[in-house]
């Protein structure tokens, strides 16, 4: 199961030999600290580990050979290995975990594990440290990871003592997948994976601060159960946080029984269907109006496990401005931290929505259930009015929304999408349905370039018997599509579709519409030069490589992609340059300025004219 090597080439002892009877379980085993690691990510249950070998993370690859359960995928880059465990974490809710040597190995993991903080993920990143003795001289190869990745890790630890080794990786898995996830690093020396030491399982946990609050305070549930029986407006503002608890069918019975619109944020596309009729879309910057309107003009807001980023929120004095808020969350410290909750509730997303369920319904049986008859009136003329749509480039070229929709509508929503960032991130979030969750993963906070590819390769080990789609830019593709090399290899037969405009195309349409159309150093040559030549590349890496370039092809193409099950395929839609991302809320204004389209501001109209209809019904008054 190891990286392109026979484990039967590996193993030396005689077939006739008779096997050794095991020792009985929990007692101390005589090992090296190397052996002492593998035998503990066994015992946590880890199941594969993407990582590229070097000189001090070296001797624990000499006893990953010999592993039977768990499995090494020997990647192209460690920014590959960190985004590989972030996409393997979030399709399958376990732990992600990515290896790495020290010095540049593990400064290279850097960016995944802001990645992975960012948008709370579970992964453990373990990398080599130069020996003990050698640890402050500026050793070979010798970086302060723990230091280094102190700001961007939910905690991290320097392992000194080889017989710590159990004890901590129980720990860094604990911490990285119980209360709000996140990565955790363990760095090792050299000397510490070499020296003889005890191995025994289980091993007691050593966390006497680290206690999270799952069970929500009840006077806090009820208080919320009787806003909400009160609101005539309210919105469920649905975050990351209710795919991480697992918390989607608490979520559905909830929205049902009290009949409130919602909205999913980027990082919770699939947690409530998007089919179902009380779903608004997704808010922010570049979330549909209805979600973002319904947020503004609401008299409540039941957040759940969201965290009132500046994407959603836009300018943040006047974001919602008549709404009380409820706020529960897992994490203390993001309750009021960018907006005053009313009542803030602290618990795991699954246990609240439960409590809040019954709350509400002892609240209905003390009074009649709210009428929002006016609010749905109010919210579905927004959807009716501004639905999602594009318009097909002026000069005849591909649609990049249409090829997007298309590849959604043909695979279908049981399928696992990942995205780099960008326009086609966006567009990937707004016109492919998502019916479930953990279908939809991509990189929400950090905004990392070049996370699709890695990302889909760690979704496909996590879940093989899915179809696994990066929805990629030309300039993300670029950054990370060496790691195709390792999905042919490897056996990981994921589908790319790079859409192709030609450009950075999320900085273009900034300097369209915020320079002048003057841009500067965004022309990618993808387009003019074919340079590089995607379909070329493709096959160099081991996978098909597709094209496709007029509207009549792309059904044809996508479908030819997804009979091709042997390796991966990367389709070249090549697409218009000048297509861009609407809605719209610019960087630095508010809500209530959100563009349908360029120079159309519903939310903005709507506040004229009632400003207006105020003056005339005042000039009116005074004539009389």
């Amino acid at each position: 199961m190891t990286s392109a090597t026979s484990r039967a080439e590996a193993n030396t002892g005689t077939s006739g030999a008779r096997p050794k009877p095991a020792p009985p379980a929990g007692t101390p085993v005589r090992v090296t600290g190397a052996q002492s690691l593998v035998r503990s990510l066994e015992a946590v249950g880890a199941e594969v580990v993407f990582g590229i070998p070097g000189g001090t993370i070296l001797p624990a690859y000499d006893p990953l050979l010999d592993s039977t359960k768990v499995r090494h995928v020997l990647v192209r880059h460690e920014q590959g290995a960190g985004h590989a465990a972030t996409g393997y974490a979030q399709a399958t809710g376990k732990v992600g975990v990515c290896m790495a040597t020290s010095g540049p190995g593990a400064t290279n993991l850097v960016t995944p594990l802001a990645d992975a903080n960012m948008d709370s993920v579970p992964v453990v990143a373990i990398t080599g440290q130069q020996s003990r003795a050698l640890i402050g001289t500026d050793a070979f190869q010798e970086a302060d990871i723990c230091g280094i990745t102190m700001p961007i890790t939910k905690h991290n630890f320097l392992v000194t003592d080889p017989a710590d080794i159990p004890r901590t990786i129980a720990e860094a898995f604990h911490l990285a997948s119980t209360g709000r996830p996140g990565p955790v690093l363990v760095d090792i020396p050299k000397d510490v994976l070499q020296e003889m030491t005890s191995f025994s399982w289980p091993t007691e946990l050593r966390l006497p601060g680290y206690r999270p609050t799952l069970r929500p305070h009840g006077k806090q549930v009820r208080e919320a159960a009787r806003l909400i029986s009160k609101s005539r407006r309210p919105v469920l503002y649905v975050g990351g946080g209710v795919v991480k608890a697992d918390a989607s069918r608490q979520l559905m019975e909830l929205a049902e029984l009290t009949g409130i619109p919602v909205v999913t944020t980027l990082m919770a596309r699939g947690a409530f269907p998007d089919s179902h009729p009380q779903h608004l879309g997704m808010p922010g910057m570049h979330g549909s109006v209805a979600a973002v309107a319904a947020m503004q003009r609401s008299d409540l807001l039941i957040a759940l496990g969201a965290r009132f980023d500046d994407r959603v929120t836009g300018q943040l004095s006047s974001f919602a401005p008549d709404a009380a808020i409820v706020h529960a969350d897992i994490d203390p410290a993001e309750i009021s931290k960018n907006r005053k909750a009313d009542v803030p509730i602290v618990g795991d997303c699954a246990e609240i929505i439960t409590e809040l369920i019954e709350a509400v319904r002892a609240e209905t049986d003390k009074s009649a259930k709210p009428d929002l008859k006016d609010w749905w009136t109010q919210a579905s003329a927004w959807r009716d009015d501004y639905p999602a749509g594009y318009e097909w480039p002026e000069d005849g070229t591909l649609s990049p929304q249409y090829v997007i929709e298309r590849i959604g509508s043909l695979v279908g929503p049981d399928a696992v999408y990942t995205a780099g960032v960008g326009q086609h991130q966006m567009w990937a979030a707004q016109f492919v349905k998502y019916e479930n969750p953990r279908t939809w993963i991509n990189s929400g906070g950090l905004g990392t370039m070049g996370f699709a590819v890695p990302a889909a390769m760690g979704a496909k080990f996590g879940v093989p018997d899915k179809q696994v789609w990066a929805i990629d830019g030309d300039g993300c593709f670029q950054m990370t599509n060496q790691e195709l090399a390792t999905c042919a290899i490897e056996g990981a037969p994921i589908k790319v579709a790079v859409i192709n405009n030609g450009n950075l195309g999320m900085v273009r349409q900034w300097q369209n519409l915020f320079y002048s159309e003057r841009y500067s150093n965004t022309d990618l040559g993808t387009h003019k030069h074919r340079i590089p030549d995607f379909t070329l590349l493709a096959e160099a890496l081991g996978c098909a490589g597709l094209r496709c370039e007029t509207k009549e092809d792309v059904d044809a193409t996508i479908r030819r992609a997804m009979e091709i099950n042997d390796r991966p395929v990367v389709i070249d839609f090549v697409v218009g340059k000048d297509a861009q991302v609407w809605p719209m809320v610019a960087a630095g204004t508010g809500n209530d300025e959100i563009m349908a389209v360029r120079g159309i501001r519903p939310l903005f109209d709507d506040d004229e004219v009632a400003a207006e209809a105020e003056i005339n019904a005042a000039a009116e008054g005074d004539a009389r």
